[in-house]
């Protein structure tokens, strides 16, 4: 584990068993951390890289990546400041590590915060898989994402990211030209079983 360069985010990095494949970016949910994602990546890239930081907001004992307000509603400033933060981070890490734009994989807030990543800087990732992801920012036009392929997987009985929600974020990332498949499945907002096949049957689709 590192205390992480440049920005400053505690991360873990483990360096590719196979190095063809691309490196993975994970960002784990509201009371998570950067061990979290580690046994899905295993499951659905076995042998990539890496990058898992862990989110700098504390909420009620919970690590988050950004804050929101007491109803739940997302502090929007917040959401795209601390994006942006975690961006440097990313561009100081693959310098350091001499790596690729990676394949970023998100759950709940940590997807959210891809999800932010994604509309404010083009060409950050060469690929997401977003699980249980909402818009992150309303009020923002998304720049160019011209081909980058993502994927959507949401609850059909989510209460915190329902279905509609993440139709809403496929759209948005749609207008702003990337690849989007949107997959629910049958289950809330806790990850499941079938959100590591769906992803590891996109994932091998993408990268044959």
């Amino acid at each position: 584990m590192n205390q992480g360069g440049g920005r400053c985010f505690v991360h873990r990095f483990a360096p590719a068993t196979r190095p063809a494949l691309p490196l993975l970016l994970l960002l784990h949910g509201t009371g998570g951390d950067e061990t979290e994602l580690l046994a899905l990546a295993a499951s659905v890239l076995p042998g990539a890289a890496i990058l898992a930081p862990r989110g700098q907001v504390e909420e009620n004992g919970a690590l988050r990546f950004f804050r929101r307000f007491a109803d739940g509603t997302l502090d929007e400033v917040d959401v795209a400041r601390r994006a942006d933060h975690l961006a440097g981070f990313l561009a100081a890490a693959r310098t350091r590590h001499r790596l690729p734009p990676p394949i970023v994989l998100g759950f709940s807030n940590g997807a959210n915060t891809a999800a932010a990543m994604l509309l404010r800087h083009p060409g950050i990732f060469a690929g997401a898989v977003l699980l249980r992801a909402v818009p992150p920012l309303r009020q923002a036009a998304a720049v160019a994402q011209a081909g980058v392929p993502v994927l959507l997987v949401a609850g059909a009985d989510d209460p915190i990211a329902p279905p509609a929600q993440g139709q809403a974020l496929a759209e948005l990332l749609r207008s702003a030209e990337a690849v989007v498949r949107m997959h629910v499945l049958d289950c809330g907002h806790a990850l499941t079983a079938a959100d590591g096949t769906v992803a590891r049957e996109w994932l091998e689709q993408l990268l044959r």
